[in-house]
């Protein structure tokens, strides 16, 4: 199998895109700017040029509207795929997606599948604001019907991306932009091999990113690296982190996040989402509730307090999770007193 060297997730993305629309004909791409810009976050670059405006259609700036043709395509027998180009703009298609094309597919009684990928970036770090900054996974993992892809790696992205292509409901990829590895953005990922023939990786199996026995972070997206930068510096004062990719949040890979949880005693959960009602409460229930019995002490949480993400530098850095804010919590929960950097 060959192999390349790639940098981003948005490239990896659109590779499977490509990939997967010269052999399926019933993939149509539709948004904002999906074409010369390429969804302006990469995520379907190249694909104007090589299939034309017959399937890769630039749309007006209405998501309800696009949300809504992407729902009756999908009725028909095509496979659309739908950039969100932020998902902070949800909310403008809120209906279509929440009310229609997370529940068709049950209201019809399986009569009509709902084949439909929604791309969408998340994410600050970069001064962007409160309109689009945010990571709002939580909500769509909120509502039965969706499932939920949020890759940190060129690989993954590539993989969990044909997956969702040949899905038979809707699936919505959740990219970081800091892991896009375009040029206008500071880039927190790695350089990777990625192979170049079409690959799957399935759905709802979490990866073990680092091996570890005394404590376990639990981490998605652009948190993953931090982790394991943060897990390499815990390494210095003799903490030995165990770093877990959760990739999808639905379906959820419990069971690999609770045998790391016995395994090591203590866990770390940490997210770019907002803490309340949101994903690190949802996985810290998981793991009690399969390891109450092998913990050493009380799960710890680290995500963006309950404020909109500020647009000055110093107040964003303060509200998202840093690698020097993972450290100083894994040393609290692992019982260190070493001073921090």
């Amino acid at each position: 199998m060959s192999a390349r060297t790639m940098k981003g997730i948005a490239f990896a993305i659109a590779e499977a895109i490509d990939q997967e629309m010269s052999g399926n004909p019933k993939i149509v791409v539709m948004g904002e700017d999906v074409t010369y810009w390429g969804a302006v976050f990469g995520f379907t670059m190249g694909l104007h040029e090589k299939y034309g405006r017959a399937r890769v259609v630039d749309t007006p700036i209405t998501e309800q509207t696009f949300m809504g043709m992407a729902v009756g395509a999908a009725a028909t027998g095509m496979h659309p795929v739908v950039s969100l180009m932020f998902v902070d703009f949800l909310g403008a298609g809120f209906d279509q997606m929440y009310n229609h094309m997370a529940k068709n597919h049950y209201m019809s009684g399986g009569q009509f599948a709902m084949p439909v990928t929604v791309l969408t970036a998340i994410g600050g770090g970069y001064g962007d604001a409160a309109q689009h900054s945010q990571v709002l996974y939580g909500l769509f993992a909120h509502v039965p019907g969706f499932k939920v892809v949020v890759p940190s790696t060129a690989y993954d992205a590539k993989g969990l991306t044909l997956t969702a292509l040949r899905d038979r409901n809707p699936v919505v990829i959740f990219g970081h932009k800091l892991l896009t590895g375009l040029p206008f953005l500071p880039f927190e990922g790695e350089e990777e091999t990625v192979p170049e023939e079409p690959y799957t990786i399935p759905f709802g199996q979490a990866a073990v990113r680092r091996e570890g026995s005394d404590l376990t972070i639990v981490a998605a997206g652009v948190m993953v690296p931090r982790s394991l930068r943060a897990a390499e510096r815990l390494a210095q004062d003799g903490i030995d982190a165990e770093v877990i990719d959760v990739r999808t949040l639905v379906p959820l890979d419990a069971d690999t996040l609770v045998a790391s949880a016995r395994k090591t005693g203590r866990v770390l959960i940490v997210d770019e989402d907002y803490q309340s009602y949101g994903m690190t409460g949802e996985l810290a229930f998981r793991i009690q509730a399969g390891a109450f019995d092998a913990l050493k002490a009380p799960i710890r949480r680290l995500a963006v307090p309950d404020v909109p993400i500020p647009f000055s530098e110093p107040l964003e850095s303060a509200v998202i999770p840093s690698v020097d804010r993972i450290v100083e919590e894994a040393r609290a929960l692992a019982g260190a007193q070493v001073a921090a950097d």
